[in-house]
């Protein structure tokens, strides 16, 4: 009804020659000032396109719609976003918290802390300078002076040959050929040398190793590099070489051993490899079983010719009484295995060979005697 009654309001004003917005309504319904309102002010017509600034009347477009538009709608009059807050005196803190955050990160490159087990070298504008011990240490800040921390009582590993590689062949005395894989281990001996002698002191070890382990193994065969006291000795030879060779590089690096982890034949010829090995292991079993029966025999032999000294002794000091010893013990030895017949002088009954007869008749099959039918009359 309030709606009804203001067009109603509104449609009378115009009939009457009055404009609603202010002023009288002219031909084009404006009069006074040019945008329907009158010279002194008023509500503006709000269907009419703003004037431009030369003052003539344009029609709007996509960038008076969006001018005062943002994410979050038509802004106001104050503005909106954040604002900084000011400090006293109406200046702002950002150029203060710039300047904190840069002086945080140069004092965070100035304060190292280094470990037990580290130490660091500090380098002044790309040179060599000074060794940092363990502790907190301060330094100038970077770029004019940077540090780099290392571990120098850690172990480190060295595993040749690398994943990417298959095989390692190596030559022996005896002109075979040997896979092997063998571990370094090392630590840094000065960090200084380590860090500036050589351009890649890692890199550098595996090559020195691979050397030294050619050049020991060069001096074994292949049976010594296979066996337990043939690894050790060219374990222990490996390092004395690398720590050698090392010390005149001087790369700063101590080598703490050197553990062969395998030693195989070529993959080429491992059958043909086994079927020797076990025709070694089977004429070492016969090499081994000749020996001992010619040491049993010479045993043997040596106890007998013992046996007989010791009788050619008795018998130099009673020659008859030993003579007739030896009889009747060879006597009783040749006839205590044979059956035996004694016969006396004439007209005496003959020995009666018992065992004989005895034998015979545990020989003769048991027999069953049948007693005679009777004779019916």
């Amino acid at each position: 009804m309030n709606t009804m009654r203001a067009l109603r309001a509104k449609f009378g004003l115009a009939m009457a020659g009055k404009s609603p917005w202010g002023g009288k309504s002219g031909g084009n319904g404006s009069s006074g000032g040019g945008d329907g309102s009158p010279s002194g002010g008023g509500p503006k017509n709000p269907w009419l396109p703003p004037r431009g600034e030369d003052g003539e009347r344009r029609a709007a477009n996509i960038e008076d719609i969006f001018k005062n538009r943002g994410p979050e709608g038509p802004r106001r009059g104050g503005g909106g976003g954040f604002r900084m807050p000011e400090r006293p005196g109406g200046k702002s803190w950002l150029p203060v918290l710039i300047v904190l955050v840069i002086s945080l990160a140069l004092i965070s490159t100035m304060l190292h802390l280094i470990g037990p087990q580290e130490r660091a070298v500090v380098k002044t504008f790309g040179n060599y300078t000074r060794t940092l011990d363990s502790g907190l240490k301060i330094s100038l800040p970077w770029p004019i002076e940077t540090v780099d921390v290392e571990d120098v009582q850690g172990v480190r590993l060295i595993n040749i040959p690398a994943q990417d590689e298959k095989v390692k062949l190596i030559l022996t005395n005896d002109q075979n050929l040997v896979d092997l894989s063998y571990l370094v281990r090392f630590n840094i001996n000065d960090l200084e040398d380590f860090k500036f002698r050589l351009a890649e002191p890692v890199e550098t070890v595996g090559e020195v190793a691979e050397a030294a382990m050619r050049a020991s193994v060069a001096e074994k065969t292949l049976d010594e590099t296979f066996s337990g006291q043939g690894r050790a000795e060219i374990e222990q030879r490996v390092r004395e070489r690398m720590q050698a060779t090392l010390d005149e590089y001087g790369a700063g690096i101590q080598v703490l051993g050197v553990e062969i982890a395998k030693a195989d034949p070529p993959s080429q010829v491992v059958d043909a490899f086994r079927e020797v090995s076990v025709a070694e292991q089977e004429a070492d079993a016969a090499r081994n079983r000749s020996r001992g029966y010619a040491q049993q025999i010479v045993t043997e032999a040596r106890g007998e010719a013992e046996a007989f000294d010791k009788v050619y002794a008795e018998y130099r000091l009673a020659p008859e009484v030993t003579r007739q010893r030896l009889y009747y013990e060879t006597m009783e030895r040749v006839l205590s295995q044979n059956d035996k017949t004694v016969i006396e002088a004439r007209g005496v009954t003959p020995y009666l060979a018992l065992p004989e007869l005895r034998r015979r008749s545990q020989q003769a099959p048991a027999t069953t005697v049948t007693p005679p039918t009777p004779v019916q009359e």
